[in-house]
């Protein structure tokens, strides 16, 4: 007797009887290509669905990324500012501006720089402040980014002043020492749309980055 057909893709193949004669083949299977086409739909429908899956992921963990780094920036910046002030010995400020991913430093120095600093005020004795470089007479006094990534946003407006003992406060300073320090702290906050980071400091100085 014939023995029964073992199906194979594009092939039906017949094995012998058994005397031992020879198996014969038959070609084609459409049966056999339309399953081979479905499943390569079902692949690559399974691909779309992890890729959309993963996608969100994976651009929620770039932004947390972009906006820890942005954190850290702020307050580096916060603490040379700071530093420039006593090491001067003039009053310095650092604007961060909403709709902006960079700040500006502005300090009471005398133009052109002058070897030690002379720190410049107006008649009424207030400090008479320009642009000025984040490192004395060594950057340009234009504005400096906080970040370079996209999707970072500052959420308030904030102005810090500092004063050459180190003092940490909020514009309008007095128009002479001492100034009045952030009591008891000052604060503002960066966000990447999902999550936050809060940006604090003390009258003394004190930068903290914090996450809710």
């Amino acid at each position: 007797m014939p023995g029964s057909p073992v199906t194979r893709c594009q092939s039906h193949v017949f094995h012998g009887a058994a005397s031992g004669r020879p198996g014969v083949a038959r070609i084609g299977n459409s049966r056999c290509q339309g399953k081979t086409f479905i499943e390569l739909m079902m692949v690559v429908a399974i691909i779309a669905l992890v890729i959309k899956i993963a996608l969100p992921m994976y651009q929620n963990t770039v932004l947390g990324y972009r906006l820890t780094a942005a954190g850290n920036s702020v307050a580096a910046a916060i603490q040379q500012t700071r530093y420039q002030a006593i090491m001067n010995g003039c009053y310095y400020t650092i604007a961060f501006t909403t709709g902006s991913t960079t700040y500006q430093v502005q300090a009471n120095l005398q133009s052109p720089p002058t070897t030690p600093p002379t720190c410049a005020f107006n008649a009424n004795g207030s400090p008479n402040f320009t642009n000025a470089p984040v490192i004395y007479s060594t950057q340009s006094a234009g504005p400096v980014p906080w970040t370079t990534g996209g999707g970072i946003s500052l959420l308030s407006s904030t102005t810090l002043e500092f004063g050459s003992s180190g003092i940490v406060g909020l514009p309008p300073s007095p128009a002479t020492n001492p100034l009045t320090p952030c009591s008891p702290t000052c604060s503002f906050q960066l966000s990447n749309g999902n999550a936050t980071r809060t940006i604090t400091i003390s009258g003394v100085g004190n930068v903290k980055v914090t996450s809710p």
